[in-house]
């Protein structure tokens, strides 16, 4: 079976790297597809994946409605060389477009329940996954499943953290450190939301490196007097660094979602929800906050408390869902039988825990 995974957001090559470790080793064959976005391209190459760079990402509305056809255009040329007979992503436009014009099945990966991108692409999908808790009721094309994207990667079964990310990153023995993450707000679901004013950036970070080493991670230019802060590591090694972490405060849900799966606490400064934390929230694994009020003294309080508490409230989370990859992995290639038994009998999926 061949299967192409078009991906729109580094969090995706993540989401799908142990679902394609695992498909090539059970004998199929995977392609990437990719937009220039952030560090997109540098992930799929430390993962030794192979992958066709489609063009750079647009950011403006106009440049984002021309990059429909742009981009249809040259993943079109992609599947007509590769010859997939499914394609995958996490709510991939084009992909399912392509996979329409070619007459193959789309299937995707939904965990934001963003609507506006749902319609472009839900009419060409035959099958959209979502965990349990998004509250959005997509049709009978949905496929619920007991888990989150992050626990993909991040499930012990798959990731150990490793401890020389500390050196990496410049700390002392017995340092203790924290990560912020910053957000550029540009994309369509963003209009209208906020975290972090530029003056609570500073302010927050100024408060946190009088206790702990700072690392920031950011999609935007930070103001100068932070600027210094900013993490230098290879992308690839995120989450080992959000692993060993004190605390993770976060614009960005997927960090938090992932701290939270790691049994770092972390903090989610946004005004946009997300089905996920609020169910991780109820774990104590994560904690919401709209804006920045507040969450110095918030921070204070989570840290306090010491990490242990946290580790256990994890290992509660991880106890209770299921092993996402191995569940990809039979949907796909089982698919279309797959999807006809999780609709039949939704408790199947009980069997990859």
């Amino acid at each position: 079976m061949k299967v192409l995974i078009d991906i729109g957001h580094p969090g995706h090559v993540h989401l799908f790297k142990n679902f394609a470790k695992a498909f090539q080793e059970r004998g199929h064959r995977v392609l990437f597809t990719v937009r220039n976005k952030e560090f997109e391209t540098e992930l799929l190459q430390s993962y030794n994946f192979k992958y066709v760079l489609l063009g750079k990402n647009f950011k403006s509305l106009p440049g984002k409605i021309f990059g429909i056809l742009k981009f249809n255009i040259n993943l079109l040329r992609a599947a007509l060389k590769f010859k997939p007979d499914i394609f995958f992503s996490h709510g991939s436009v084009y992909a399912a477009h392509v996979a329409t014009m070619l007459g193959k099945p789309h299937i995707s990966m939904e965990d934001s329940g963003n609507m506006e991108q749902i319609r472009l692409y839900r009419p060409f999908t035959k099958a959209i996954l979502t965990p349990d808790v998004l509250n959005e009721e997509l049709g009978k094309k949905q496929v619920r499943y007991k888990g989150y994207h992050e626990i993909s990667y991040l499930h012990p079964n798959y990731f150990k953290p490793d401890k020389n990310v500390k050196g990496l990153l410049g700390l002392k023995e017995g340092e203790r450190y924290c990560i912020v993450r910053f957000v550029s707000w540009n994309a369509t679901h963003d209009i209208g939301k906020r975290g972090f004013s530029s003056e609570e950036k500073i302010r927050l970070i100024t408060e946190l490196s009088k206790s702990l080493a700072v690392f920031i991670t950011s999609e935007v230019d930070l103001p100068v007097e932070i600027k210094k802060y900013q993490i230098k590591l290879a992308p690839h090694l995120i989450h080992h660094a959000l692993a060993f972490a004190e605390i993770v405060v976060s614009e960005g849900a997927t960090i938090t979602s992932e701290s939270g799966v790691l049994g770092t606490p972390a903090i989610y400064v946004s005004s946009i929800t997300r089905s996920y934390i609020d169910d991780q929230e109820k774990y104590g694994t994560v904690y919401n906050c709209n804006a920045g009020n507040g969450v110095i003294q918030k921070i204070e309080k989570v840290i306090g408390e010491g990490k242990e508490i946290y580790r256990e409230r994890r290992g509660k989370l991880i106890s209770d869902k299921i092993d996402v990859t191995a569940f990809m992995v039979w949907f796909i290639e089982n698919f279309p039988q797959s999807f006809s038994l999780m609709k039949e009998k939704p408790d199947y999926q009980q069997r990859f825990k």
